[in-house]
């Protein structure tokens, strides 16, 4: 069994996937860590936990108890936990899902974890992985195709809107053109094309759902559509939770999966690609649990063949 902890216990994050490793069948959740929460029931704090789970939250993380640790902090704040942290045991697999280690850097031994792009890596021993963004995984398997071929030659184009339960009936831009994303996707489409130097138009939007998240995403492309079909199943078809499908996909189709569904349609020489995911799964925990598959050897669906809970 693949013992686990997790730190920022008190996240949306956490929650998710706690939810996700409770069924997960490789794997025994030591311990949550939440200073604010210590000693308190998680089920207390985690909807739909009451009758399947009695842990309580430590005040402390027991490194020495677990394998891998996903770490829920917010952003800014992770690097810090971790470097306070040390000496971490050497053979401890790391999963952040802050945006601390997404940025290639000097000193940054994390791989950027989206699995589309860097599997193999993540197989080949890697330890450390840094989740991407929601934001960013959407817009970045909607362009990885192209990127693979050398096909993105001009300026990106996207409108994007994620759910947040705190907005209710309500919408709002969030960070338009300055998105910290934007740098994260240039990066990703970077590392498939070399000579990628378009510049990324984004205008994110908060959303009143409660999650999922849907990217319109679109560029010059001269390609007929069905050479452009041709190149996106070609990549895709050894990937396990991306699927191009014949009809305008909705949020509900993904809620509560790991699943990316990718719908394209050409408008004269401007391709249109529509990514659907959620948010806080393929955007966030789910990948995340995805990625553990990954650095452990196991089948990449474990725990993960969930159907849309959306009617």
């Amino acid at each position: 069994m693949i013992k686990v902890g997790i730190t920022g216990g008190s996240s949306k994050a956490a929650a998710e996937i706690v939810r996700l490793l409770l069924n997960h069948p490789d794997v025994d959740i030591k311990w949550v860590h939440s200073e604010h929460y210590a000693g308190q029931k998680l089920s207390e704090h985690m909807i739909g936990l009451v009758g399947e789970c009695d842990m309580k939250f430590v005040a402390q993380p027991a490194w020495d108890e677990i394998d891998v640790v996903f770490n829920c902090r917010h952003t800014g704040d992770t690097r810090t936990f971790l470097e306070l942290s040390t000496p971490l045991p050497e053979d401890l697999k790391i999963i952040d899902l802050s945006g601390d280690y997404r940025m290639a850097a000097e000193g940054n031994d994390f791989v950027y974890g989206l699995p589309e792009l860097n599997r193999k890596a993540m197989v080949r021993g890697a330890h450390r992985v840094a989740n991407p963004g929601a934001f960013a995984t959407a817009v970045e398997l909607a362009l990885l195709p192209l990127a693979k071929n050398l096909l993105i030659n001009g300026d990106i184009h996207v409108v994007a809107i994620s759910g947040d339960p705190t907005m209710g009936n309500n919408f709002r831009l969030y960070k338009p053109f300055k998105h910290s994303h934007v740098a994260e996707i240039s990066q990703t489409l970077g590392a498939l094309q070399n000579s990628f130097n378009s510049e990324i138009v984004m205008v994110p939007m908060l959303g009143s759902s409660s999650r999922g998240l849907i990217a319109a995403v679109y560029l010059d492309c001269k390609l007929t559509l069905e050479a452009v079909r041709e190149l996106y199943e070609n990549f895709y078809d050894d990937h396990n939770f991306t699927f191009i499908v014949d009809h305008q996909p909705e949020v509900k189709e993904v809620i509560n999966t790991n699943k990316c569904i990718i719908y394209l349609e050409k408008h004269g020489d401007r391709l249109l690609v529509t990514s659907v995911i959620d948010s806080m799964m393929k955007g966030s925990a789910g990948t995340a649990v995805h990625n553990m598959n990954l650095l452990f050897g196991l089948s990449e669906r474990t725990g993960l063949a969930l159907k849309t809970s959306a009617l």
